[in-house]
């Protein structure tokens, strides 16, 4: 008896089959095992590492230019309430940023320092509004190389009114009174205009040299002296009393063992927010990163930040 040839199944065809099968299973194992990972990965980048259960030193990095950054901001708050977390390390590498910015933490620090003691370690540079930031701790600890001080606010712009005429542009500005919207880069600046500006920026610096004097215990006259923006070595640092020591996270975690007594047993762990960034966030990050580190610092309004001038 002949069967039809529309039945017949070859060992070859069993065999592709059942490869296929077990590679359609593999992709699934895999696919649920993705989806799990990716889970995992929002749980932890919507809060901040704690430590499982245990007690711990608490490690926060402020890096970079400093900006208005609500989630630091929570970060810091959830730091405050967290009691696992016994002491607190403020890692900054920073040179300055935004006067706001540069305040706001250091008030946070401030009350979060009512609750447990504060530590700021400073890396390579800690100025300007890092500076600031550094002064709301309980105690300040940097290397011999590292770069503080430069005490002061500022605010940059520019003025292209002859660029504009050359190009055959004729600005118009149309406002309610001749202080608005100054100074503006499309229009000369005026004594009265430049009056306003400088009285602006040192009221700010007024109460960054009384911040300053306040908590490093200096008389005003010497903190004044200090701040005429002048940017100084860790060791000379130490030399004027603005900050505690030469350390580094060693020397910190020592201090809090001494005077702060807590258990040397404890681990310093990282608390970070990390955000998901798409692709294309990311390299326009990188590209206009790259274009305002070489052109300037991107930031508006009163400016509290150190660099060194690029020709």
């Amino acid at each position: 008896m002949l069967l039809d040839n529309k039945m017949t199944i070859s060992a070859d065809s069993i065999i592709d089959r059942l490869y296929l099968k077990t590679q359609i299973s593999k992709w699934r194992a895999l696919a649920v095992l993705f989806a799990i990972i990716a889970l995992l990965i929002a749980v932890q980048s919507a809060s901040p590492k704690k430590s499982l259960g245990n007690d711990y030193i608490a490690r926060i990095t402020i890096d970079g230019i400093i900006g208005d950054n609500q989630k630091l901001y929570d970060l810091i708050s959830d730091v405050e309430e967290d009691k696992k977390a016994k002491a607190v390390i403020i890692w900054l590498d920073t040179p300055g940023g935004s006067a706001v910015g540069g305040e706001e933490i250091y008030l946070r620090l401030r009350k979060l320092s009512e609750k447990k003691p504060v530590v700021a370690v400073m890396r390579s540079i800690s100025a300007s509004a890092g500076y600031m930031i550094a002064l709301g701790t309980d105690q300040i600890f940097a290397r011999a190389g590292t770069i503080t001080g430069s005490i002061g606010v500022l605010i940059e712009t520019a003025e292209v009114t002859e660029l504009a005429e050359k190009l055959g542009i004729k600005p118009i500005s149309i406002k309610s009174s001749p202080l608005k919207a100054s100074p503006s880069p499309f229009e000369k600046s005026t004594p009265e205009a430049e009056k306003v500006i400088k009285d602006m920026i040192m009221n700010f610096y007024n109460h960054f040299v009384n911040i300053t004097s306040e908590r490093r215990k200096l008389p005003r006259e010497t903190a004044l002296l200090l701040a005429d923006g002048r940017v100084y070595s860790g060791k000379q640092a130490v030399e004027n009393k603005l900050i505690d020591a030469i350390g580094g996270e060693d020397e910190a975690k020592d201090w809090l063992i001494k005077n702060r007594e807590i258990s040397k047993k404890l681990d310093i762990m990282d608390v970070e927010i990390k955000e998901k960034e798409k692709l294309i966030d990311k390299i326009l990050n990188s590209v206009v990163g790259n274009f305002w580190q070489k052109s300037g610092s991107g930031l508006d309004g009163l400016v509290a930040l150190w660099h060194p001038e690029l020709n």
